[in-house]
């Protein structure tokens, strides 16, 4: 130890800087429980890492598999011995580029392959605007449609290359653009010329995909969960429907903050998804889809106004507006309208859900249970000073303006 300390510190090497640190770490009786505790728990920790089986996914193979052709698809019957290549009508492989992955990775990526850089902006465009710029956002081959505005898509392409595939530059360069910041407002003789919006005339206007319609809810409610990873989650949904036979598994629904996790958290079960999801085009992920497609179902109008997580949060909007200090019912109408729309309401609609509100407030006055039951049946008792007869019509009030339309529909 005395040679170790001889040594001035900035020269001593990483094993003597060790066995100094040992030593100060073990010289007071005191610490003794701590390091071996640490000792201990450092091997647990290596003796765990070793027993977990591991599988190299990524590693190249020292000596690469032999391939053949199969003749007619036959497995058991092969021709002769086949190499890595890329399309013979595409860009030709780079010769300084190794055949394997990371040679193929930047083959892809080459500025001399419009094709990656040119089916990543439709995708995005597709997101924005509900339609790609090649309407076939799954199809780039013959069997695909052409290009609306093919210069764009190649300038796009060009620009995502140029800025290293920055994809939020890209995202900002879209919702930025005056053709993404256009109204969606269309006169009848525009809806006649072009009624899927093709020539981008007017803004965009699309139907939230499923797993955005109850998020959308759950976000203006301030009851959304904003926490990131973790296992699948049960939210609520309608008794009876895991009738799974042979499987004692039932739907259990989750507690606490789980409770109001994003759409994109939910279990799934191929064979029964979340009703929600299926009545808002949800795909069964039995196989990949890169385009959804959108209806307008009766379902899905049930489903927002009943489903138990929709009333849920329409009786957290419900509180917020009855607990306005000082407020009228056309201010507390105008609060509701501005928290789930997010825009100052017309006079023909103020007068509309006041007079909603009204109907209701009667006629839950005289049904103190039917007021209970719209007002807390999901959230519990209310705070105090709040009543539920108010609470309930407001709590209508605001199913109403989530059932909108206007509500789930990006435009």
């Amino acid at each position: 130890m005395r040679s170790v300390l001889a040594i001035e510190p900035d020269k001593r090497d990483k094993k003597q800087k060790e066995t100094l640190a040992n030593h100060y770490r073990t010289i007071d009786p005191a610490t003794k429980p701590l390091v071996e505790a640490h000792a201990a728990a450092r091997k647990a920790t290596e003796e765990f890492d070793k027993s977990i089986t591991r599988s190299s996914v990524m590693t190249e193979l020292p000596k690469p598999r032999e391939t053949r052709r199969h003749m007619r698809g036959a497995y058991l019957n092969t021709a002769e011995i086949v190499a890595p290549g890329t399309p013979a009508s595409l860009h030709p492989f780079p010769t300084n580029q190794p055949l394997n992955r990371l040679g193929f990775a930047r083959w892809l990526t080459d500025t001399n392959n419009p094709l990656t850089a040119r089916v990543m902006m439709n995708r995005f465009w597709e997101q924005y605007f509900g339609h790609g710029i090649v309407e076939t956002v799954e199809e780039f081959g013959k069997q695909g449609e052409p290009p609306s505005h093919p210069e764009l898509l190649d300038w796009l392409a060009t620009e995502f290359m140029r800025t290293g595939w920055d994809m939020k530059a890209m995202h900002k360069t879209i919702v930025l653009s005056a053709t993404y910041r256009q109204s969606s407002k269309a006169t009848p003789a525009l809806l006649q010329r072009d009624p899927n919006n093709r020539l981008l005339a007017r803004g965009p206007r699309v139907r939230l995909e499923a797993e955005m319609v109850r998020d959308q809810a759950l976000a203006v409610s301030g009851l959304l969960s904003h926490k990131i990873g973790g296992p699948s989650v049960m939210p609520p949904q309608p008794d009876g429907l895991w009738m799974i036979v042979y499987n004692g598994e039932k739907w259990e629904t989750s507690k606490g903050e789980d409770k109001y996790r994003r759409g994109l958290y939910t279990f799934w079960r191929r064979s029964n998804p979340h009703p929600v999801m299926t009545a808002f085009d949800a795909p069964s992920r039995e196989f990949c889809v890169l385009r959804r497609s959108r209806s307008n179902t009766p379902l899905q109008a049930l489903a927002t106004l009943n489903d138990p997580a929709f009333v849920e949060t329409a009786q957290a909007i419900a509180r917020k507006v009855a607990a306005l200090p000082d407020a009228d019912a056309k201010k507390r109408a105008e609060h509701a309208f501005r928290l789930v729309l997010g825009r100052a309401p017309r006079s023909k609609e103020i007068e509309r859900l006041v007079a909603l509100y009204q109907r209701e407030r009667a006629n839950y006055q005289q049904n103190e249970k039917a007021a209970d039951q719209m007002a807390n049946s999901e959230l519990g008792k209310p705070p105090a000073g709040l009543n539920n007869a108010e609470l309930a019509a407001w709590t209508v009030v605001v199913n109403v303006l989530l059932n909108l339309d206007e509500t789930i529909t990006k435009g």
